[in-house]
């Protein structure tokens, strides 16, 4: 047993599915990977900032109950003693939330929702909270209220680790958490996953309860998960939307894998600004990547996409998503909209400060354009499109309004074509660019096609050999 440990301790150098089958069969505990978790966090990760709340002690804790359920005869549960890091977005049991605001949020915020009461009953280990960005409105990742988590891919400067989800993928690389909770409204969970080198699944808009989570917009509001792989996505995407005992979930993941293992994918890719406004650099590594799959017996096709362009032009206009936040402030929280940083404070007002009928106007001319963009995949399966357009900033350019403002709406645009035009989207990590930062190709789907998202995601991932860019390579030879 000991030697089984070493193969990964301090590294968490295997996936998901290699940790259930240690821990299930008795090689491993919970206790053990906990702790090593923990070690990593406290020795690699103890200048990159990703967690607001830390409380080893209450982890430890949660692995031992997750032992003693295996340990009296129970079924092994899928992500059973699994170190999960949570957005502090969402409300988790005996942790404060602040949402990245200067003053704590009241004690009613605390109360956890359906997506981390799932993972409770599967006896997941809740590792801490990653800071957000201030009431999750931003894509860089900026807090001046608690610090900017550091990008690790550069270490010799301060980047910023994308946003708003701003710790959730800097605890993946970090060996702290194997699985992140964050929340997508207009890239917050594929922008942090992209600028870290890590997997992001944004889901479908009301797949999964948003209730015991702060809301930004809940026109555009949604849950979603960071991983080291797709299979590992997979994995936890399926416990999430169907909980069961880990072979249970693993026949569900198998099933679907067999069935689109030789599926010849239909990939659409626009000549718009998804493309156009990309950096060389990264738009290259993106279309290798795209020509990997053209050879694997996938076909590339073509097509204008207006409705994209239709989305930004919509965004920049001021969506309903400042609306929205200063209607929950003033409701919720009164007086917080004074305590907001300026940068955050002065985005809400300029967004914000519409009429109700031009409000409405801006609704309809959005449903409009999702009824158009449905229409576009009658020609294929998936949209594909660089995830983010530039490489990550250093934090000193996105330090004033004027540095902060270009970059964060460049940043965000082609995950925010997604989120406006009710797709869900996958980013899948494929290469490093021109400054040795991590590249994320997205691929986008009609709304609850999130298994047909996954498969695709897994054919690249198998091509491009995505994980001998991270900085944790797997042993496991388990094959889903």
């Amino acid at each position: 047993m000991t030697d089984t440990i070493l193969d990964f301790e301090c590294r968490f150098e295997c996936d998901i599915a290699y940790l259930s089958e240690q821990l299930m069969r008795g090689r491993l505990t919970s206790q053990q990977l906990t702790q090593s978790a923990i070690d990593q966090h406290e020795t690699s990760g103890a200048n990159l900032n990703a967690y607001k709340s830390w409380q080893p002690e209450k982890a430890l804790a949660m692995a031992r109950q997750a032992d003693q359920a295996l340990a009296a005869g129970s079924t092994y549960q899928s992500l059973q003693g699994i170190p999960v890091s949570v957005k502090d977005i969402y409300g988790l049991e005996g942790y404060p939330i602040f949402v990245g605001a200067r003053t704590e949020l009241p004690a009613k915020w605390q109360r956890p929702g359906p997506v981390v009461e799932t993972l409770a009953q599967q006896n997941a280990v809740f590792i801490g909270k990653t800071h957000t960005v201030e009431f999750a409105y931003g894509g860089l990742g900026v807090n001046n209220h608690w610090g900017t988590p550091k990008n690790p891919w550069d270490t010799n400067h301060h980047r910023v680790p994308g946003g708003s989800s701003a710790g959730a993928g800097v605890s993946l690389w970090e060996g702290s958490a194997v699985l992140a909770l964050g929340t997508d409204t207009a890239g917050s969970v594929r922008l942090p996953a992209s600028y870290t080198g890590n997997v992001g699944l944004k889901t479908s808009l009301g797949l999964w309860s948003t209730d015991g989570i702060v809301p930004l917009s809940p026109t555009f509001d949604t849950a979603g998960i960071l991983t080291r792989t797709v299979v590992d996505s997979h994995i936890a995407f399926e416990t999430i939307q169907q909980p069961g005992a880990y072979d249970e979930v693993i026949a569900r993941v198998a099933s679907q894998r067999a069935v689109d293992s030789k599926r010849s994918f239909r990939i659409g890719i626009d000549d718009g600004l998804m493309w156009t406004t990309t950096e060389h650099s990264i738009a290259e590594i993106c279309l290798t990547a795209l020509s990997a799959l053209e050879d694997d017996a996938c076909e590339l096709v073509s097509f204008d996409f207006p409705e994209a362009e239709r989305a930004i032009e919509l965004r920049d206009a001021g969506s309903t998503i400042s609306a929205e936040l200063i209607e929950f402030l003033q409701s919720e929280l009164p007086g917080r909209i004074d305590e907001l940083d300026p940068v955050i404070r002065e985005r809400i007002k300029m967004g914000g400060d519409i009429s109700a009928i031009e409000l409405l106007s801006r609704l309809r001319q959005l449903r409009i354009a999702r009824q158009d963009a449905r229409r576009r995949f009658e020609n294929f399966d998936v949209i594909a499109s660089p995830t983010v357009p530039l490489s990550p900033p250093l934090l000193s350019e996105v330090s004033t309004q004027k540095g902060y403002m270009p970059r964060n709406l460049l940043a965000l645009q082609n995950t925010t074509v997604g989120s406006f035009l009710d797709f869900c989207a996958i980013t899948v990590p494929v290469g490093l660019d021109r400054l040795g930062m991590p590249v994320g190709l997205q691929f986008m789907a009609l709304a609850r096609n999130e298994k047909l998202l996954l498969n695709i995601g897994r054919r690249l991932e198998t091509i491009v050999r995505t994980r001998q860019m991270m900085p944790f390579h797997y042993t496991s030879n388990n094959e889903i």
